[in-house]
């Protein structure tokens, strides 16, 4: 199975058009257009029922004290942990391309609504969800695409993966909310196929690319 993209190519860097944050020189960032990715596939497996899509971060800081502080970078020593930011199932078997900004065309501070998507498909919520658990005007659940916003102060570049699941089942179900983790766990032994692509991305000046 092959899994290609309009919007970015393997390994390069990401538009700011696809994020949710964007360099901003004044203020360090700002709001990007948070744009879904155009993404197409062939060469699905027989006997494939569903696809689903999941997104993550790869270098996530596994802690949180230096990020975003002024005078301060976040090592590039520091461990590193998944961040989800796409995660969508129940994707018909016969479809073979999503177009950009088709499930995200904007940030929706609190998140977008619902899981309910395009195509059928239904739409877990990412892990912006988590990391504003505690800010009063952005908390909430955040379903669907949200793009890269790694901290303006981290010492690497980003890596974003777009895995691609062909699925021997037409519903993913787990229980309790659809998050990363539980729908990797809910599909393990139902993948035929799977395919990647990975995009970089900084908002650190100094870091490339």
């Amino acid at each position: 199975m092959k899994l290609t993209s309009s919007s970015f190519a393997e390994g390069q860097r990401l538009p700011g058009e696809l994020a949710f944050c964007i360099p901003d020189p004044a203020h360090h960032v700002c709001l990007g257009k948070n744009l879904n990715p155009q993404l197409a596939w062939s060469e699905a497996p027989e006997g494939t029922q569903s696809f689903a899509i999941i997104c993550h971060d790869q270098d996530a800081p596994s802690q949180g004290d230096d990020v975003n502080r002024e005078g301060r970078t976040v090592p590039a020593a520091l461990p590193r942990v998944d961040f989800f930011h796409w995660v969508l199932v129940d994707l018909p078997a016969g479809l073979r391309e999503i177009e950009a900004g088709e499930f995200s065309s904007e940030v929706a501070p609190r998140g977008k609504p619902g899981s309910q998507a395009a195509h059928g498909a239904r739409q877990g919520i990412n892990s912006y969800t988590e990391w504003f658990a505690g800010d009063n005007d952005m908390r909430g659940d955040y379903y669907g695409y949200d793009g890269p916003c790694p901290p303006w102060n981290d010492e690497i570049a980003h890596h974003y993966v777009f895995t691609l699941y062909a699925l021997d089942i037409a519903s993913v179900s787990v229980n309790g909310k659809l998050t990363g983790p539980l729908v990797r766990d809910a599909i393990r032994g139902h993948v035929l196929a799977e395919a990647k692509i990975t995009g970089i991305y900084s908002l650190n000046p100094d870091v490339a690319p």
